[in-house]
């Protein structure tokens, strides 16, 4: 369990240590790090639990008011960054749509340093901030899959099939990052660096959860896995090519090489038979698949240049450096 981060995270870590019941006079969370730290934990339950937690508090009706609160700022927070308008884009054009926010995107990027400058601390850096999904890779996405039906129903599946490794758990995507972690001196183990993650890292897996758990943002988890697939594979081989400029390959470079081919593939599935299906079937849902790629688009750039902006100024990503740690024998 993580160390808390402000008066809500503090609560929440002190009442999930017993047995379920009422939480009373829940506070506001105290910044953003006492926020994402705090939905992280109240989504968790709903994946693979947390350490000595009851899984009933899961469902907890005062526990839920407490992640609805969070949910409604973080909610408010993200429409301000991106608002969502109104778009009327036909089925046919959505990929095209999609292709329009990819090419958006001017920022610094991440990949390119870690290809041609990033040094093997940044590397381990960089998959400790990823660990935060990559060790539940296709889960968030996979909460759509009872509330579509159809071609893009069955667009999902093909995607999310490959992301669980066609049947072979030793392909699973999941554990081919654990693969990856380890190879490079890292805990492999679910959750082992939450403590190390920032607030910025959380709210990007904290967003998948959040469209991924609610019906009415069926069409922005769609929105925001059809961008994930368009946008993975160029900054897959990028990472790759710089693991191997340092030397590295098998286990620590397996995990990105499989993710130029396999995301290759599912772009076109995602764009076209996912999202544009998705808005054959509920044109009013064109607005929101956009307004699920665009937020992505915007967390990932937030935290590339937050990463990015430590590096330059010779400083840890991390909020806990990794120096301050061991690794468990």
């Amino acid at each position: 369990m993580p160390s808390p981060r402000g008066p809500l995270s503090e609560l929440l870590l002190d009442r999930l240590a017993t047995a379920p019941g009422r939480l009373f006079a829940a506070p506001d969370p105290g910044d953003a790090e006492d926020l994402h730290l705090s939905l992280y934990l109240c989504y968790e339950l709903h994946y693979r639990g947390l350490p000595g937690v009851d899984d009933r508090w899961e469902w907890q009706p005062t526990l839920l008011d407490v992640r609805a609160r969070l949910e409604e700022r973080s909610e408010a927070e993200l429409l301000d960054a991106v608002p969502r308008t109104r778009e009327d884009v036909p089925p046919e054009e959505m990929d095209l749509a999609l292709r329009e926010i990819e090419d958006a995107d001017d920022g610094p990027s991440l990949s390119r340093h870690l290809e041609r400058h990033g040094t093997l601390e940044q590397f381990r850096e960089f998959l400790v901030h990823r660990s935060a999904y990559q060790l539940k890779e296709a889960d968030p996405h996979s909460w759509a899959l009872p509330r579509l039906w159809g071609p893009p129903k069955a667009a999902m599946v093909e995607i999310q099939v490959d992301e669980y490794g066609g049947g072979r758990p030793e392909r699973i995507h999941a554990e081919l990052f654990a693969r990856s972690m380890a190879a490079l001196g890292l805990d492999r183990e679910y959750g082992a660096y939450l403590d190390h993650l920032p607030a910025v890292t959380l709210r990007t897996v904290n967003l998948m959860s959040l469209l991924g758990l609610h019906r009415r943002l069926r069409g922005a988890i769609v929105g925001h896995l059809a961008l994930f697939e368009m946008t993975s594979s160029i900054p897959n081989r990028r990472y790759g090519d710089g693991l191997r400029r340092l030397g590295q390959g098998g286990d620590a470079t397996e995990f990105f090489d499989e993710h130029v081919e396999a995301d290759a593939v599912h772009e076109a599935v995602a764009a076209v038979d996912l999202a544009g299906g998705l808005v054959r079937q509920d044109p009013a849902l064109a607005t929101d698949v956009l307004w699920g790629a665009r937020c992505l688009a915007r967390v990932e750039a937030d935290w590339g240049e937050a990463v990015l902006d430590a590096w330059e100024r010779g400083e840890s990503s991390l909020r806990v450096p990794l120096a301050d740690t061991a690794v468990p024998a």
